[in-house]
């Protein structure tokens, strides 16, 4: 349910509008779309592979704004903070979370492979395994790579170069140089905030349009997905995906679950209210392709716009607790499949250097293969061709990463906010409850200034994007 449109920005109205019947709801159709998804690549694999453009072209509508709300929302909050000092709090804060999640997941990870041994007993010999088509790219790509990578590639060549090729990290690090010089130059750039704002606003109604479309874009990745790698792969290689699915479903229940019973906040409730987003996910296995949205509903739930739009976009590069139990679970695996013997020591090893390789790969095509080959590359303990051994079944895995992913985010963001003392959990527990989203209007001042007037925030347009409640 989302509020009005003309209600006034941090208000909730009188008379809540009725809720949409559930035939009408986006998440109804969006699993429509993937179960038909699922028995057309089925039933018709042919029919399924021909189907994937519908898929990409959806996503890649997506991808189309994401960086440009990315810039617009960070610039926005930057311009509308009292202190910059505020930011590089949020910043400071939101990376040392970030490490502390990556740790978790990866330590999870090892804990859970070691513990179940699915590679046990494969006996794969190393010199048989022979790298072709993507997989041998994604083991060249990172070989390439060196574990400190992230860290000189956060750079663009280019404002423009980072904009057209998608890479979030370097229009987080552009849109903060450039936020900051915003508000640096005091009054002369107040028309340019209020110009970045109503902008976004635009971009926004842009991305309402297209997600419009969403339940299309699940069905054509779906059927694409199934069609072109059959149900059987998944039986085949059965007993690691489900123990990353079932190690993730516990990451995000009670390790994610945890965290927030401590802010006062039911897990469930919170993915109940993200529902739509997680589908969308599902089908489309991307989580950038929910971005714009979550961005949205975390606004709906009063967190300041700052906040929000620092977290949530360097979440996707710095905070894929998915990813990183993926890459402890998928290393250990092939040490195991290939009768690599791994001390505790080694073990160690792997997880201190995944926490580096880990980071600022999101949205790159095969990243979790790329950081994979990378972290073996590095410690050379593994071989590195044994990543063809989980090659077939890695799109089936990628959903569990995605939406793994999206969760940790999530929960991130709630996390800063309550860690600057801002999160209001009374207005969070009702919104989750009702669905009706009560953004926050605009940051409190710092102590001994002066209150800027409210401005207009992308709270504004949940009612375009539908509240999901």
């Amino acid at each position: 349910m989302a509020a009005s449109a003309t209600t006034p920005p941090g208000t909730v109205p009188a008379t809540p509008p009725p809720p949409k019947p559930w035939y009408k709801q986006l998440y109804f159709w969006v699993l429509t779309a993937i179960v038909a998804g699922v028995l057309t690549g089925w039933l018709w694999p042919s029919a399924g592979v021909a189907l994937e453009p519908v898929g990409t072209t959806f996503v890649s509508a997506i991808k189309m704004l994401i960086t440009p709300i990315v810039f617009l929302t960070i610039v926005a909050g930057i311009g509308g903070v009292d202190s910059l000092r505020r930011v590089g709090r949020v910043g400071l804060k939101s990376l040392v979370y970030f490490q502390a999640g990556t740790l978790a997941a990866l330590a999870l990870g090892l804990i859970a492979v070691n513990l179940f041994r699915p590679g046990a007993g494969v006996h794969a010999h190393p010199g048989e395994l022979q790298l072709s088509g993507d997989a041998a790219q994604y083991v060249k790509d990172g070989e390439n790579q060196s574990w400190w990578h992230f860290l000189t590639d956060i750079v663009p060549d280019s404002a423009v170069g980072a904009f057209a090729e998608g890479n979030i990290l370097q229009v987080i690090f552009f849109a903060v140089l450039f936020g900051v010089a915003l508000k640096a130059v005091g009054p002369v750039g107040a028309p340019l905030v209020d110009g970045i704002n109503r902008l976004s606003t635009v971009v926004f109604k842009i991305l309402h349009y297209i997600m419009l479309a969403a339940p299309v874009g699940a069905f054509g990745a779906m059927a694409y997905t199934i069609g072109t790698y059959g149900i059987s792969t998944l039986t085949s290689l059965g007993q690691l995906i489900g123990l990353f699915y079932g190690t993730s479903l516990f990451f995000v229940v009670a390790v994610l679950g945890s965290v927030l019973a401590l802010l006062r906040i039911n897990v469930f409730r919170l993915l109940g209210y993200l529902r739509e987003e997680f589908l969308i996910v599902l089908g489309t296995s991307s989580s950038e392709s929910v971005l714009p949205r979550v961005m949205t509903k975390l606004e709906g739930l009063g967190v300041r716009r700052d906040i929000v739009g620092l977290t949530v976009p360097t979440g996707y590069s710095f905070n894929l607790d998915g990813s990183s139990i993926y890459l402890s679970l998928a290393a250990v695996y092939i040490a195991q499949a290939t009768d690599t013997p791994l001390t505790i020591g080694q073990q160690l090893g792997l997880l201190a250097v995944m926490i580096l390789t880990s980071k600022g790969s999101g949205g790159i095509t095969g990243a979790g293969f790329i950081a994979l080959a990378a972290t073996l590359s590095t410690v050379g303990t593994v071989p590195a061709a044994g990543i063809m051994l989980i090659f077939g079944i890695d799109k089936f895995m990628s959903e569990c990463r995605a939406l793994t992913n999206l969760a940790g985010n999530s929960v991130a963001t709630l996390v800063v906010a309550r860690w600057e003392r801002v999160l209001d959990t009374a207005r969070v527990n009702r919104v989750l409850r009702t669905g009706i989203p009560e953004p926050a209007v605009a940051p409190d001042p710092e102590p001994g200034r002066a209150q800027h007037a409210p401005r207009t925030h992308l709270g504004d347009t949940s009612a375009t994007l539908g509240a999901g409640g």
